[in-house]
């Protein structure tokens, strides 16, 4: 019985393995889209056929390759070769000699000189290039000029297609092919030719390329927008996909394609009926036809739709050969355990034995195979937790870098004060280095924050046309006083004098200094560094050049020197690795390239090219005028040092003297919301509040003359708190200032939009801030100079800027105007009227006139009363008790104190007619 079974298992095994075939394919070039389509119709379709082995050779356009590669064929023995010839005539003799052997051929695309051959699969490239030449001679009218950009010269399809669409347009005199370039099929070619000879034609009307990508490359090789849509391109091949041929003509850029097909599925379907003995025919025509843009809409959603369907059929059969795999492991587990069934029975004597040791051993089989499904769907949630978990890990990686800045404020601030105040050389000298590497930790970690926003696709282009020339020199000027120190000759060499070019200046900036500061990094002593800037031989690119005699870098490294977190060989000088990285990622984004070379013990060259003009820009890359209302951001420590160094070091006796103002100060880091109130002290009332929720509370209780709030804050952010601020009427007025780590554009945007009015980034001046406080508060003060200045009884309140402002004080002049009459009219009721407490109305009418409001009520009531003495014939005591005084006595008392002249007065001089006495407020 064992015998037996071992027979049916061999039996069934042998009945399910087919014979297998070798298919040998002898490309001319793989280097064209048209090509790649071709494979890959080929290899999906010989995965429907397991037994089909196919093996493809690039000549790489090589007819002594191509001849190498058959005959290679030949000696391994394939079972069938499939030929794409690069040139028939050298082609030909080693194809009839495959044939000869009894090995089927079958010729794709290209033909051979003769035809010994099995069989041949391809469009009609007569044919397809007689329709062309109709088709031109229609598109042109009959009648204009022509240059024709060839393939392949010795390739049947580029000679069969110029000769029948020379034969097509033969008929119509009045057209005529003026010129002739070698494209050999290959874009890049046709781009490099193409100028040269289109040059020297005039008046040419439409190009004619033996392929689409040839045609492309002639179009973007004219630089003339106005001459690309003058000018009609006609190609071949009509390729589906975003590089093809279809994409072109919808795109505009091609006026028509001829569907020249891959014929892939056909050649693979061939391949199998000859070598399975089924009836074949030799020659197989595919079928072509003109798309343009009748039909380029409904041909491209076509393509679209079969591309799709073919990724789809790949990952079903992709699928499907992980179920065949699971299959056969199941399979194979079956057969162990009838085998061990059949071992069962003929083990009579151990049966029950035996029976519970295979019970036991096919559960755990059970058991592990269980195991291995769920690994298997472990393995596949594990993947779709991959993507979060990426995510989770950039946004800490971008938080804790954050989280250095509010630290290096703090080590910054007390430094910058110690610098400016009366020290000793050896302890200035340990500031400078405390301060020198502080800043160059927030180098660090703004390159940190720059990788993380690039990792995001946060980072985006901001180019302005600007003198690229000054610019560098600006750059450059920067490290003169270091290379005098090391005595280093260093110098940029340009013989331009302006250049204006579309750049990004903060991000080239970071460019050229990190190459800067690497080149006197590496370089000695008495050494010597070169800038360089010029324009390239065709004038479309600038070119950026920092060279060096230092130490250079291996060949190894060099390669390497723009990989992130790459150090280098020098264990000496060990860095992040961030610098080169990052401004390869700046000059990407800006549509350039840098590259480097360097020798050992030589000097290290970078080069820097950047594209001329604004065409390879698109729009949100360019920099507009938007960013001129946006909240003014402080430069950090570093950009800032020089500034700093201008403005006064401590605040002078007389503004420490007298506290005038209040500043709230909301701020969750204890260390640093201490450090400002111990600075602030000096100069104000300071209030502190550790988070959002109490830092409203204390600005709608205390009403302060000015805010300044982190953006980072628990319960409610510096955002929320800015817009709560700004949109209600108690505290609309007050200035507010966001202190925060993050300085993209996405949160100066925000901040705006919240109401804040200064947006400053840490870590940041304590002067810088100090000097942007009193600005802030002297403007608030003039502002309120303007408004009371401006209130009279004729005439309404002067609006102030803000809706909420406005809004207030046109609230308070109506009440105010409504109970003049009553004596009894004072801050009290005023405040229940307008239903905020008596504190809140006090401090901001005082935030917004600049006097209380009981002054502001007895001004109201002597210039009405004064308006009424001068246009109507009512008595003192009758004009006192309508304005809301409690007797004339003492309204005449406030009108002599506030006009330097008592009503009875007034009154005569308006009767005397001496106007130029009466008193004007």
């Amino acid at each position: 019985m064992l015998l037996l079974f071992v027979a049916v298992l061999t039996g069934c095994q042998q009945t399910e393995e087919d014979k297998s075939f070798t298919i040998g394919f002898s490309q001319c070039t793989e280097g064209d889209a048209w090509r790649k389509a071709m494979h890959e119709e080929m290899e999906r379709e010989a995965s429907f056929y397991p037994e089909l082995k196919l093996q493809i050779r690039d000549a790489k356009n090589s007819s002594q390759v191509q001849v190498e590669h058959i005959r290679d064929f030949m000696k391994q023995g394939v079972d069938l070769l499939i030929v794409s010839p690069n040139e028939a005539d050298p082609i030909t003799p080693v194809v009839e000699e495959a044939f000869h052997r009894g090995i089927p051929v079958i010729v794709v695309d290209r033909k051979t000189s003769s035809s010994m051959y099995t069989a041949y699969v391809g469009a009609n490239n007569y044919q397809i290039g007689k329709l062309a030449g109709e088709y031109v001679a229609k598109l042109l009218n009959g009648k204009g000029r022509i240059v024709e950009v060839w393939g392949l010269r010795g390739s049947s399809p580029a000679i069969e297609r110029h000769n029948s669409f020379a034969a097509a347009i033969a008929a119509y005199p009045d057209i005529q092919i003026v010129a002739e370039v070698n494209g050999e099929w290959e874009k890049e070619v046709a781009k490099r030719k193409f100028p040269a000879i289109y040059e020297q034609q005039q008046e040419v009307d439409l190009v004619f390329a033996h392929n689409d990508v040839m045609a492309l490359g002639a179009y973007e090789s004219i630089r003339n927008p106005q001459e690309q849509k003058r000018l009609k391109f006609i190609g071949f091949d009509g390729l589906g996909g975003p590089n093809g041929g279809l994409q072109f003509v919808q795109d505009g850029i091609l006026d028509a394609t001829f569907l020249y097909p891959t014929g892939g599925e056909e050649i693979m379907q061939l391949a199998y009926d000859i070598l399975h003995g089924k009836p074949y025919k030799k020659e197989n025509i595919l079928s072509t036809t003109v798309i343009d843009e009748r039909n380029v809409h409904i041909m491209k959603q076509q393509s679209d739709k079969i591309l799709a369907q073919e990724k789809n059929i790949e990952r079903q059969q992709h699928l499907l050969y992980e179920q065949i795999q699971l299959f056969n492991s199941q399979r194979t587990l079956s057969y162990f355990l009838l085998a061990s069934l059949v071992g069962s029975i003929i083990m009579g004597a151990l049966a029950l034995l035996s029976l519970h040791a295979k019970k036991e051993a096919n559960k755990e089989l059970l058991a592990r195979n269980n195991e291995v499904m769920q690994q298997r769907n472990e393995i596949a949630r594990m993947a779709k937790k991959a993507d979060k978990a990426t995510e989770a890990k950039l946004k800490f990686f971008t938080n804790v870098s954050h989280e250095f800045r509010t630290p290096l404020t703090l080590i910054l601030g007390p430094v910058e004060d110690a610098l400016h105040s009366p020290i000793s050389a050896d302890l200035k000298k340990d500031m400078q280095l405390v301060k020198k590497n502080a800043i160059r930790l927030l180098r660090l970690v703004n390159q940190l924050m720059d990788f993380s926003k690039i990792d995001n696709k946060k980072m985006k282009l901001q180019a302005a046309e600007g003198d690229i020339v000054s610019f560098i020199k600006d750059i450059t000027a920067s490290f003169e006083r270091l290379a005098q120190k090391r005595n280093i000759r260093f110098r940029l060499q340009t013989s331009m004098p302006e250049l204006p070019v579309f750049f990004d200046t903060d991000k080239l900036d970071k460019v050229l200094f990190n190459l800067l500061s690497n080149s006197f990094k590496f370089t000695s002593d008495g050494g010597v560094i070169m800038v360089g800037l010029q324009v390239n031989e065709q004038h479309d690119k600038v070119v950026i050049t920092v060279e060096d005699n230092g130490k250079g870098m291996s060949l190894q490294h060099a390669e390497r020197a723009f990989d992130r977190f790459h150090t280098g060989e020098d264990s000496s000088n060990l860095g992040t690795g961030l610098g080169l990285a990052l401004s390869k990622e700046f000059v990407k984004l800006h549509h350039g390239e840098i590259t480097v070379v360097s020798e050992e013990w030589k000097g290290t060259k970078f080069v820097i090219s950047l594209p001329l003009g604004q065409d390879h820009l698109k729009t949100e890359e360019l920099l507009t005028d938007v960013g001129k209302n946006a909240i003014q951001l402080v430069p950090g420590v570093m950009e800032a040092e020089q500034q700093v160094t201008v403005i006064d070091a401590a605040p002078s006796a007389d503004q420490s003297a007298h506290k005038e103002h209040t500043i709230l100060l909301i701020e969750d880091n204890k260390e640093l919301r201490e450090y400002l109130k111990m600075r602030l002290d000096k100069s104000f009332n300071v209030i502190e509040a550790p988070n959002g929720g109490v830092g409203l509370q204390q600005a709608f209780g205390k009403v302060p003359d000015l805010v300044i709030c982190d953006v980072m804050l628990p319960k409610q952010n510096g955002l929320e708190v800015t817009a709560t601020l700004k949109n209600d009427l108690r505290t609309s007025h007050i200035p507010v200032i966001l202190l925060t780590a993050k300085d993209t554009v996405e949160y100066k945007i925000e901040g705006i939009q919240s109401g804040a009015d200064l947006y400053v980034t840490k870590p940041f001046s304590y002067l810088y801030l100090l000097e942007r406080i009193k600005g802030l508060l002297k403007n608030r003060a003039l502002l309120k100079e303007h408004y009371s200045s401006e209130i009279s009884v004729e005439t309404k309140t002067v609006s102030p800027p803000k809706q909420l402002d406005k809004k207030f004080m046109n609230e308070v002049m109506a009440v105010v105007e409504k109970n003049l009459s009553n004596p009894e009219l004072n801050a009290n009721s005023i405040a229940a009227s307008l239903g905020m407490s008596k504190v809140q109305v006090y401090r901001k009418m005082k935030a917004l006139l600049g006097f209380t409001v009981n002054d502001y009520v007895n001004n109201m009531r002597l210039k009405k009363a004064r308006h009424l003495l001068l246009h109507t014939d009512r008595n003192i005591s009758e004009i006192a008790y309508e304005v809301g005084f409690s007797s004339p006595a003492y309204f005449s008392t406030a009108f002599r104190n506030h006009f330097d002249m008592s009503p009875s007065d007034f009154k005569a001089a308006r009767s005397s007619g001496q106007g130029s006495h009466v008193p004007q407020s």
